[in-house]
């Protein structure tokens, strides 16, 4: 199997990192300091945001086995944008919260695509076999 450079390694360490303060710096202390008049789905999406920060944290020490997570990063900002944000944008409804939002979710799409290393994905999510769904017949 084909080894993933060391200076690609630091690049994903380097992007756990980012998301690791971003979340941090934002999402930390409205979960800490909660109001108790928080929406249902704010919540819910702080709390998300939180378990992705502290998640972020094995990635600085495994940055290929936390790759799901960078996928993941990448996958609900691409639904988000397509979805939500262009519609909204082109239909010249930002708001501030919004158009923030999709700022984020945008530089997003541009950052996750580079970091992550397609080949090591290909290889290991579709080439590789998947794990058996019986339990091994004994011999």
């Amino acid at each position: 199997m084909t080894e993933v450079p060391v200076l690609r390694l630091y690049v994903l360490r380097a992007t756990y990192l980012l998301i690791v303060i971003g979340l941090g710096l934002v999402i930390w202390p409205l979960i800490i300091q909660h109001s108790s008049t928080a929406s249902h789905m704010g919540s819910v999406v702080r709390s998300l945001l939180g378990a992705v920060s502290l998640l972020a944290l094995l990635g600085l020490r495994y940055p290929l086995q936390m790759l799901p997570l960078l996928l993941f990063e990448l996958v609900w900002k691409s639904i988000w944008v397509v979805a939500f944000g262009l519609p909204l944008w082109s239909g010249h409804r930002l708001d501030a919260g919004t158009a923030e939002t999709l700022r984020d979710c945008l530089l997003g799409l541009v950052i996750f695509p580079i970091v992550i290393p397609w080949g090591h994905v290909w290889r290991r999510y579709f080439r590789q076999p998947g794990d058996r769904w019986k339990r091994a017949s004994a011999s």
